[in-house]
């Protein structure tokens, strides 16, 4: 004598494991895509914007900047043309003092213009930054951009400054 209501308690049961088996592979499948997705997207750093980026100055020719203490660091901002005037302005600080100028760059150059700074009296240290900055300012010629490292360069492409990109916000 077979009982009917086994049979479909049996068949109830089998519909409850499949359906359980599925779902538990589908959430398998979905979570090991969105974990390829989040390490694929962290290996590919995306780069910085040049302009309207805060550039923290950390290398010239390969040196690393001295950090003095009670001194501003020396860092240059990039800001985008201004509406009325077409000027590309450059803002920042050598170390010692603030810098102004302007700027033209396309896809692979980058110059500096009309380079000013303040005028107050620098320290040993910071005076030799300062001029090796201004300097190297001058002779920018190129510019590459990898993650957040702003690597001025130039005209055979020899690294003249290494930045990095500081949020402040």
């Amino acid at each position: 004598m077979n009982n009917p209501n086994i049979h479909e308690g049996h068949s109830r049961m089998k519909q409850a494991q499949v359906m359980t088996w599925a779902a538990v592979m589908s959430a398998v499948f979905t979570l090991s895509g969105c974990a390829g997705a989040q390490s694929s997207a962290d290996s590919q750093a995306v780069d910085e914007p040049l302009e309207n980026t805060y550039w923290k100055l950390v290398a010239l020719e390969d040196q690393p900047t001295p950090v003095v203490d009670g001194k501003r660091e020396a860092h240059i901002v990039l800001h985008t043309p201004d509406a009325s005037t077409q000027n590309s302005r450059v803002a920042g600080s050598t170390g010692c003092n603030r810098l102004m100028g302007e700027y033209h760059h396309d896809e692979q150059e980058l110059g500096f213009d009309r380079l000013a700074t303040t005028r107050m009296a620098c320290p040993g240290e910071v005076a030799t930054l300062e001029r090796d900055f201004l300097a190297t300012l001058n002779d920018v010629s190129g510019w590459q951009i990898e993650g957040k490292t702003l690597t001025l360069m130039d005209e055979q492409g020899a690294s003249l400054a290494r930045l990095e990109a500081v949020h402040l916000y």
